[in-house]
């Protein structure tokens, strides 16, 4: 004790030596941590990025060269196919008067129901091109030009089915639009068109069917879009090979004998001429009428159709960004 007491100096040299190295030992302890944390890290993310450089689009030079040179085609071929399509975009689809739109309406049921006649295609009772509700009300002001515009599309539709040799149109179905209820209608971001559907079950021959779907695809100047086609026959049974039936050819009779030549040509006798070569055969027989006997095996029977479809209001062109 006296030592200490005789040497303070050297104690509090000595103690406070002691306290920096353990100070020291702490922070470098602490350091030593923080760094291998860091490493630790610093691994892991350069592991990350090695994976990502061996990747097809890793954003090098000549990467980003070539996703602008894909976008910059992309965007033009959307431009122009959003430009084929501009035929069927309507300029303008402008609210008439609700009278104004029966009358139209009205017009246009006269018409089909003439083509229809002249077709000899019968139409379902109380036929209104789809429209029956408004039969005896008025529609919305502010729905008669989309409800104009649907028609027009409808009109060309049913004018097609009466040039195709349909036999019956059994029904035609419109689903009302959100205008005519009150509602608005809201397009998706990425929607490029609206559908307005539709749906026509007739009945008719299988050259029918070809016919009106084939008009479809040339309607002017909407663009109509077949979502799905059920086409079942009118009989449910195949034709049986009892339906068939075979006619018999007609026998020609054998060619009479020369006047006197009772042996038929056979022998000549003394003073007679001999009979022309060929005289004496039979005719050929008479060839059965082979197209009553494919239409028994093969089935002449009509065919019903339901059709789905979708006259499409394409909306004003996007731009792109």
């Amino acid at each position: 004790m006296s030592w200490i007491k005789d040497n303070k100096f050297l104690v509090a040299l000595a103690g406070g030596t002691l306290l920096g190295v353990i100070v020291l030992f702490f922070v470098g302890s602490k350091g030593a941590s923080r760094y291998e944390q860091a490493k630790e890290q610093f691994d892991a993310a350069a592991a990350e990025a090695s994976s990502h450089e061996s990747l097809a689009l890793y954003p090098r030079a000549e990467n980003r060269d070539g996703k602008n040179k894909a976008l910059e085609e992309y965007r033009k071929a959307t431009e122009s196919l959003q430009a084929a399509f501009e035929a069927f975009r309507p300029k303008e689809i402008a609210n008439v008067s609700p009278q104004d739109f029966t009358n139209r309406l009205k017009s246009v049921n006269e018409e089909v129901l003439k083509a229809f006649a002249d077709a000899e295609t019968t139409v379902p009772e109380g036929f209104f091109c789809g429209f029956e509700n408004y039969k005896t009300t008025l529609a919305g002001g502010n729905a008669t030009g989309l409800l104009e515009y649907q028609l027009g599309g409808i009109k060309h539709l049913l004018l097609a089915l009466s040039k195709s040799g349909a036999s019956a149109l059994i029904n035609i179905h419109r689903p009302p639009l959100p205008e005519e209820q009150g509602n608005a209608y809201q397009p998706q971001p990425n929607d490029v068109a609206r559908p307005l559907p539709l749906e026509i079950t007739f009945t008719g021959p299988k050259q029918s069917v070809r016919e009106f779907l084939s008009s479809i695809v040339k309607l002017d100047p909407q663009y109509v879009v077949i979502r799905s086609l059920r086409i079942t026959n009118s009989k449910k049974e195949a034709p049986r090979a009892a339906d068939a039936k075979f006619d018999k050819p007609a026998t020609a009779a054998p060619a009479a004998p020369a006047s006197g030549d009772v042996f038929g040509g056979a022998i000549v006798l003394p003073g007679d001429e001999p009979a022309a070569e060929g005289a004496g055969e039979a005719a050929a027989p008479t060839p059965a009428d082979s197209s009553r006997i494919l239409a028994q095996v093969l089935g002449n029977e009509e065919v019903h159709v339901f059709l789905r479809l979708d006259i499409l209001q394409f909306l004003p062109a996007k731009k792109l960004p």
